[in-house]
């Protein structure tokens, strides 16, 4: 078993003179991006749902001319598959421009912020948390992964 060294290793050590209120402050900002990350990744479900929808939309209009219904079917066929989901939109032209006005401004500025105040150290805050809440000795409660038993 290799021997808990005690704290956290040096990328996750708080640098001088960074405050308690600029540690908040970028953990907050980074809590901020993660939520952000899960919105995107929703967007990705709705594209990946709304496409599953419009290919299913084959096989109905099938059923339906099979069925005798051909003008049902001509109307689902023109009226809603492949249809902008919002003027001019396809779920993929969302995504892109998400990525593009909001998601990656956002990113970029996040990781600028953590170079600039502080020194490039991700995760500061949520690595003092982990310090204090774990419990001295205890084998899953090593401070890195270099420690674990």
């Amino acid at each position: 078993m290799n021997v808990d060294s005690g704290g956290p290793d040096r990328a996750h050590q708080r640098p001088d003179g960074l405050s308690d209120t600029t540690l908040r402050a970028l953990g907050s900002l980074s809590k901020a991006l993660e939520t952000t990350e899960r919105a995107r990744g929703h967007l990705y479900s709705f594209h990946q749902l709304t496409g599953t929808a419009d290919l299913e939309l084959d096989r109905a209009i099938r059923l339906l001319r099979e069925a005798g219904h051909s003008a049902w079917a001509d109307k689902v066929q023109t009226e809603i598959m492949g249809r902008n989901v919002i003027p001019g939109h396809w779920t993929f032209q969302i995504i892109e421009a998400y990525n593009d006005t909001y998601y990656q401004p956002f990113k970029d500025l996040e990781h600028a912020a953590v170079e600039r105040l502080a020194g490039g150290r991700d995760h500061l805050y949520e690595a003092e948390m982990k310090e204090s809440r774990r419990t001295a000795g205890h084998p899953a409660h090593t401070a890195r992964p270099d420690t674990a038993p």
